[in-house]
């Protein structure tokens, strides 16, 4: 399988049988959590480098000002516009959905805390580096467990699943169109948040097909 044409999540192992299972196999659960920490550690590297926020929060600060509201009501509105998407799309919500929003919150509260500040240029790219790629590794195993996406990740798998694009092409063009809009409605924009946009695509492409040709050998 080439690793950037996969146009859909794979079923493997230990994929649940529908997102709705309220009894999921004990792999299953804990292979959603820790994609799920995975996500919240690699968000909170990218907070505490200080060089950009992610595409998403971007667009969250222009439509915080354009509106004059908080930001994190801004995240909120968005987020639920986003989920009304999902009914043409035909995503499912389940328990993955709630997950991915509780326990991400939470991780990242936790690891902004015990993570050490500093203001060395040269760290703040790595961990930018290193964020992303944690971002990218833990929506792909939170992904696989086929427990329900997030609300960003059920759009791009939606998309892709209902016009047969590249999961990647798909998630590129979803981070620049979402960056390009936050700015213009007065959104900040730095380093991070150009290459999250341009990377974090290819790195949850690759990273799905790496694990599903692990779960076969």
């Amino acid at each position: 399988m080439n690793y950037f044409k996969i146009t859909h999540i794979p079923n493997v192992s230990w994929s649940s049988s529908n997102p709705f299972n309220l009894r999921p196999r004990a792999k299953t659960l804990f292979l959603l959590f820790l994609g799920l920490l995975l996500f919240g550690l690699g968000e909170s590297l990218l907070i505490i480098s200080d060089i950009g926020v992610t595409p998403w929060t971007v667009f969250a600060q222009g439509v915080a000002k354009i509106f004059d509201i908080s930001i994190g009501l801004a995240t909120f509105l968005i987020s639920i516009s986003i989920l009304m998407l999902w009914i043409p799309l035909k995503q499912k919500v389940g328990i993955g959905t709630i997950s991915n929003a509780v326990i991400i919150a939470f991780s990242i509260d936790f690891f902004v805390y015990i993570l050490p500040q500093h203001n060395n240029l040269t760290v703040s790219f790595f961990e930018v580096v290193i964020g992303i790629l944690l971002v990218g590794i833990g929506s792909g195993i939170y992904l696989i467990t086929n427990l329900g996406p997030g609300t960003r990740d059920g759009l791009m798998k939606g998309l892709s699943e209902n016009f047969n694009k590249p999961i990647y092409v798909i998630r590129l063009l979803i981070e620049v169109t979402v960056v390009f809009i936050g700015w213009l409605l007065g959104g900040t924009v730095g380093l991070g948040t150009i290459m999250f946009a341009i990377l974090i695509g290819p790195i949850i492409s690759v990273s799905l097909v790496i694990i599903d040709k692990f779960d076969k050998w």
